[in-house]
């Protein structure tokens, strides 16, 4: 039994996602139309701006249900010494915080949907920044943490509708230390056990936000509130020792649902956070001799390039005064040391007509870049090899780009499977041998 419901908040959280994905669709799409009216238009020229403002329209209705979700919910109490109920006044502040918020999110996303930007043609081009996506919730391609912003904006605009998984979801995605956000989810988790198990009991329906185990384990990380509010808690000032305090109290007859607490329960068990996915940030260019020249940004390093310099200087300095005596152990240790130095790396892949590029963590394995060619050839279904630019092929694609020695930059050179191409050649002439790129990749070639 416990498999099957764990069966079916899986499905509801990946409907959840699935959901999302048709509202773009369809925020994409514009508006609709009469069969009496005239259709031409949709299809003309001018449809196009038409969808993309409908597009960006849509976070603007999000960012108007993140701000009526507000007023569904509480705020914290924030000052402690304060024991009364949160007024009208401070729930109207707190809507207009969370307006102001989607507001900002809206305005970086749309910063970067807008108009390609503008490509500086030399012989090194540099990469501004890192970018990130996630293609569950939206199409937006942002740096790190903007794309964090965007993803909190879209879990506060989708507690009106399903509040239960935003806030789970909430939780996960929003506080970044695993051991609190472990300890949170167990403890709530015990909450909704004592209400199954003692819905009539008082004590159980009642949370002191004042209680030092529950501001420590729970009250601290965001989601939290929200959570508590889709179970069913509102915040009440209540008589407590010799005044009042406020508490979360949970009505007698709602804590007796217990299939709809269970089903909470495992939601709330169920879920992982949301996490960006680094953007490939594809590059398509004409054949260069620039191709293997780099202009690395800092952003690639786990320390700066200045720090790299002074390590190395003092490596050498005292790989010297050894006499360039080095034990195994040092060798290892620096070895290890160099598989640590860079966060990203980007990769060129020289074919013959055209160079291809993309963005990579350096702890990804190489088969992360074989996908990538083949998801741009336009016969991905043909053989190919990947080689170093000493002409090796690269065969163990489980290494890592860092421990391939290709961080932080590098160009690797694509050649088809020659026997399986002669067959192709032999059945349709040279023809098979102009097989590259997909057209609608190849439209995004510039010059290097």
């Amino acid at each position: 039994m416990f498999c099957n419901r764990r069966k079916i908040i899986m499905s509801a959280i990946k409907k959840f996602f699935q959901k999302r994905k048709l509202d773009v669709k369809f925020k994409r799409a514009g508006e609709g139309h009469k069969l009496t009216d005239d259709t031409k238009s949709a299809g003309g020229p001018s449809s196009r701006p038409q969808s993309v403002q409908a597009s960006r329209s849509g976070l603007s209705e999000e960012a108007a249900r993140a701000a009526e979700a507000a007023l569904i919910r509480t705020s914290k109490t924030q000052n402690k010494s304060d024991p009364n109920s949160v007024t009208k006044a401070r729930m109207r502040r707190e809507m207009e915080e969370e307006k102001r918020a989607a507001e900002e999110a809206k305005k970086l996303a749309d910063r970067y949907r807008e108009e390609p930007k503008e490509v500086v043609k030399d012989a090194a081009p540099i990469l501004s920044t890192i970018l990130y996506t996630c293609p569950n919730i939206g199409p937006a391609i942002l740096p790190k943490e903007e794309m964090n912003a965007y993803i909190h904006q879209f879990l506060l605009s989708q507690l009106g509708e399903e509040p239960e998984m935003a806030s789970a979801l909430m939780i996960q995605t929003l506080n970044k230390n695993k051991e609190k956000v472990k300890v949170c989810v167990e403890t709530l988790s015990k909450y909704l056990d004592n209400l199954i198990s003692n819905p009539g009991e008082e004590k159980f329906r009642r949370i002191r936000l004042s209680n030092k185990a529950f501001t420590e384990r729970v009250r601290e990380l965001e989601g939290t509130d929200e959570f508590l509010q889709a179970v069913g808690f509102k915040i009440s000032s209540l008589p407590f020792e010799d005044g009042e305090t406020d508490f979360y109290v949970i009505d007698e007859e709602v804590a007796k649902d217990s299939a709809r607490l269970e089903n909470i329960k495992e939601i709330l068990l169920t879920a992982e956070p949301i996490k960006p996915q680094l953007d490939r940030n594809l590059k398509v260019y004409h054949p260069s001799p620039s191709a293997s020249r780099f202009n690395i940004p800092d952003e690639f390093y786990n320390v700066s390039p200045a720090e790299l310099k002074r390590e190395q200087q003092a490596r050498q300095e005292a790989t010297e005064k050894l006499g360039m005596l080095r034990t195994k152990a040092m060798r290892e240790r620096d070895e290890r040391r160099e598989l640590t130095k860079y966060r990203f790396v980007l990769i060129r892949v020289r074919f013959p007509d055209v160079l291809l590029e993309g963005t990579f963590k350096a702890n990804e394995p190489f088969s992360c870049l074989v996908e990538f060619v083949r998801e741009n050839l336009e016969h991905d279904w043909i053989p190919f090899h990947l080689s170093s630019a000493g002409g090796q092929k690269i065969t163990d694609h489980s290494l890592t780009f860092a421990e391939l020695g290709l961080a932080p930059a590098a160009v690797v050179n694509f050649t088809w499977d020659q026997q399986v191409m002669a067959e192709v050649n032999a059945q349709q002439g040279d023809k098979g041998s102009q097989a590259s790129l997909k057209q609608e990749v190849m439209a995004l070639i510039q010059n290097l």
